[in-house]
């Protein structure tokens, strides 16, 4: 397949990770390792986590309203038993009065709209912080303008709260919400064995689809083609599933948080889980990054120290750029001057003086 380098030209480049040859594979984890770490990842997921806990309240408030508004008092007290069995006892300490009272308000149309709001904002924060990451692995600056690159945002934003709304949904329509939800359709248990089956493969599958708007619409790089589902996005879903059972298994074992934090250690159990889930989101971004310099490598492109994906626009960096060169230009004529004027004219003629 034939795709555009950052100079414009046509390269034949592998079209998928199978055409890469051994030494560009070794190279790609060898490097990944090496990037994730000079990209200082566990900051970047740090910032992550922040966003993520800001996008939190706002998202609960809203869901709540919803279930308030139409009146599905039952199945907003599921919700409660189901984040009460995931979430740690000292998170849910602090969120289940929160949606207590919010579930019992009159008006909940006013929550609705104020945490909707709310949420498409912190969450959008999310969002933009995972693309200035995304960057950072491309090695390409932001240079979409903000009334580009914030609309985009915005959009993958609500596409991604309303994927996370059908997961919740998907938590909720199980056990005895499941059942009663049968029995009042007309469904036979046959059918509910069908969907308690059935519900995984789905909840994966949105699962996939957000990983893919982050890792596709995010960075300022123009991708060959949109994957619903990248070896990176693979080895991020592998990583967390696997970091998020070893952590259970030593928080329950071998951690001691509820006698070194107290009260607080449900929320520190929350938090770091958090960071973890954006640590494996970020290795998996990472090693796409590093997957596209091998397919670049391969290709006889000298991307060993650059990618060379075009970006999908400039003017914002440019501009940038030229304001720092402006500023260079001003300390230059400063230096020039000895302090007299940071006029780049006034500082050449000093300078000319100088000579004579």
């Amino acid at each position: 397949m034939a795709d555009k380098t950052s100079d414009g030209s046509d390269r034949d480049l592998p079209d998928s990770p199978t055409d890469l040859r051994k030494p560009s594979w070794t190279y790609t984890v060898r490097r990944t390792i090496s990037e994730f770490l000079a990209d200082q990842c566990t900051d970047l997921a740090a910032a992550l986590t922040y966003y993520a806990v800001l996008s939190l309240f706002p998202a609960v408030i809203a869901l709540v309203s919803i279930l308030s508004l139409v009146g599905q008092a039952s199945i907003t007290e599921s919700l409660l038993g189901i984040a009460e069995d995931a979430l740690p006892e000292g998170m849910m300490e602090t969120i289940g009065p929160v949606i207590e009272s919010l579930t019992n308000v009159p008006a909940p149309g006013i929550g609705l709209l104020v945490g909707l709001l709310t949420a498409v904002w912190t969450a959008s924060n999310y969002v933009t912080a995972f693309s200035r990451a995304m960057n950072r692995m491309y090695e390409v600056p932001e240079g979409r303008p903000i009334w580009k690159l914030r609309p985009i945002m915005y959009a993958l934003t609500i596409a991604m709260l309303i994927l996370i709304a059908l997961v919740g949904v998907i938590l909720v329509l199980s056990g005895p919400v499941a059942q009663a939800i049968g029995e009042a359709i007309g469904v036979g248990e046959a059918a509910m064995t069908v969907w308690g089956i059935a519900k995984w493969p789905l909840l994966l599958l949105l699962v996939v689809i957000v990983i893919a708007l982050l890792y596709y619409g995010t960075p300022n790089v123009k991708q060959p083609k949109f994957r619903w589902i990248s070896t990176g996005a693979v080895i991020a879903i592998v990583v967390a599933a696997l970091a998020s059972l070893g952590f259970v298994l030593y928080v329950t074992n071998v951690g001691s948080y509820s006698a070194t934090y107290g009260a607080l250690a449900g929320v520190i159990v929350f938090l770091l889980w958090l960071w973890i889930i954006n640590l494996a989101l970020l290795f998996g971004a990472e090693f796409d990054a590093e997957l596209e310099r091998g397919r670049e490598l391969q290709a006889g492109i000298a991307a060993e120290e650059t990618l060379q994906q075009p970006p999908r626009d400039t003017r914002a960096s440019d501009k940038k750029a030229a304001k720092r060169e402006k500023l260079v230009a001003r300390g230059r004529a400063l230096r020039r001057s000895r302090g007299s004027s940071d006029d780049a004219d006034r500082a050449r003629r000093h300078d000319e003086t100088e000579q004579r």
